[in-house]
């Protein structure tokens, strides 16, 4: 009994979308599931596909960022821990000190930038509904 073309293309494909993730080429993540990288760039060319391949890059990338959040606090603890050591080297407390002054200095800023978004995307609203 023949195997569906349909369900074998569906499931290349879905190796060939694990294997861009898994690798740093196109060259290798072909070569890794046994497909030539001219199908696979073929494939990428195809909306189909490449929306199927940044929908599980962008899942990915979520996942990593859901694990920067639950470790978020610590990196504060630790920073803090540095800044606050008297024994560290001066370079580490003033590095640790540095990170938490930017990165505070950043987070000032995207909240006024969400702010000035919102700002203009309700002045949008307004007109598109006026």
């Amino acid at each position: 009994m023949s195997a569906n073309p349909e369900t074998l293309m569906t499931r290349k494909a879905e190796a060939a979308v694990a294997a861009l993730l898994a690798h740093a080429s196109i060259a290798e993540s072909a070569k890794s599931i046994g497909i030539a990288e001219r199908t696979l760039r073929r494939w990428l060319a195809r909306e189909d596909f490449r929306r199927k391949y940044l929908a599980a890059r962008r899942s990915a990338f979520d996942r990593a960022i859901d694990a920067l959040h639950r470790h978020a606090l610590e990196a504060v603890t630790t920073l803090r821990d540095v800044m606050l050591d008297a024994a560290a080297p001066a370079s580490a407390r003033v590095s640790a000190a540095r990170t938490v002054l930017e990165l505070g200095r950043v987070s000032i800023e995207l909240d006024d930038l969400c702010e000035r978004l919102e700002s203009v995307e309700r002045v949008l609203c307004v007109r598109s509904t006026a």
